[in-house]
């Protein structure tokens, strides 16, 4: 059934997250920490037995210069440039199998997948830690470290993220100018972020974005992963005005006012998960071109291979 306002209010929305004064400031210090600790990626042939693809097994440096997995898969003997690809997993997953995801690939892309640290149990493999995850937290990632920005757990993930696709930008075989990113549920709101913080992203296709909109998500549904942050603050009762000004620096509200890049979202009415309104919350604020596809009688699963053929689309007329 429907779970959140009516269709034809969902373009007026606007969310009630408030921007905080060093937004730029705080996101400016992380990614400059994080682009002077890094070192040269490492990229390493793996032999998956394919014959239209050449799969590399990638390790990039992330937040504060930490170790990150991905995979890179490109059209074999392809010797570009390239448009590129840069995706993000959604919630619980990492990169999975070499073998997992050859879409872009296989339509003459460049493609990066990043890995999640410390996620990649819940439905595909991961091989990234979390070095730095710590405190009281409610089982999930949503609550790790939320008593202050600088330790909360998506400041790692957004760096991670902003990093891989300066990573991608930077291979032989990728034209700079033509890189895009994407991701459904977690990894639309990573790449929601990343076009907030990068102005160099070419395009971006969120698809049934998490990450959008804290202040009404954590109160207008009991999905999960929303309901980690409505279970931690039911115990820990003081710190519901901390922990929504630290969300404040990690809302996709606030990436997408900054954000400039042509952009394809997409939303369910019947998604408890994420709901839609949450999702207009960022696409109103959108900055650049926008298009919504709104699916009225589905979940969070979207569109499902709809939505990543919608996007297949809309990067071939963006990147070529």
């Amino acid at each position: 059934m429907f779970v959140d306002m009516p269709e034809a209010d969902l373009p007026e929305y606007s969310s009630s997250q408030v921007e905080p004064a060093d937004f730029d400031a705080f996101w400016t210090q992380t990614l400059q920490e994080a682009r002077e600790a890094a070192s040269a990626p490492v990229l390493t042939p793996v032999d998956t037995g394919l014959a239209t693809i050449d799969t590399y097994d990638v390790t990039f440096s992330g937040y504060a210069g930490q170790p990150v997995k991905a995979w890179l898969r490109v059209p074999r003997g392809a010797a570009g440039p390239l448009p590129a690809v840069v995706e993000y997993v959604g919630y619980g997953g990492g990169r999975g199998h070499e073998l997992d995801n050859l879409l872009w690939a296989s339509a003459g892309f460049a493609h990066l997948l990043m890995d999640t640290r410390g996620q990649g149990s819940g439905w595909a493999t991961g091989d990234t830690p979390d070095p730095d995850g710590t405190g009281p937290q409610y089982p999930g990632v949503m609550t790790r470290g939320i008593d202050s920005r600088e330790s909360y757990y998506y400041r790692r993930v957004f760096a991670d993220a902003v990093r891989a696709f300066e990573t991608a930008r930077e291979l032989e075989l990728v034209d700079a100018a033509r890189v895009a990113v994407t991701g459904g549920s977690q990894g639309g709101g990573i790449a929601i972020a990343v076009a907030g913080l990068v102005p160099e992203v070419a395009a971006a296709a969120p698809y049934v974005p998490f990450l959008c909109d804290f202040p009404r998500a954590t109160v207008i549904t009991d999905g999960f992963p929303y309901k980690e942050i409505g279970n931690y603050l039911a115990v820990h009762r003081e710190k519901v005005e901390r922990a929504h000004a630290v969300l404040a620096y990690f809302d996709g509200v606030n990436f997408a006012r900054r954000a400039s890049a042509p952009t394809l979202f997409s939303a369910s009415l019947m998604d408890d998960t994420c709901p839609p309104s949450t999702i207009y919350g960022a696409f109103n604020e959108w900055r650049g071109e926008k298009r919504v596809n709104l699916w009225r009688y589905n979940g969070h699963e979207g569109g499902g291979i709809l939505d990543r053929q919608n996007a297949l689309r809309f990067f071939r007329e963006r990147l070529g």
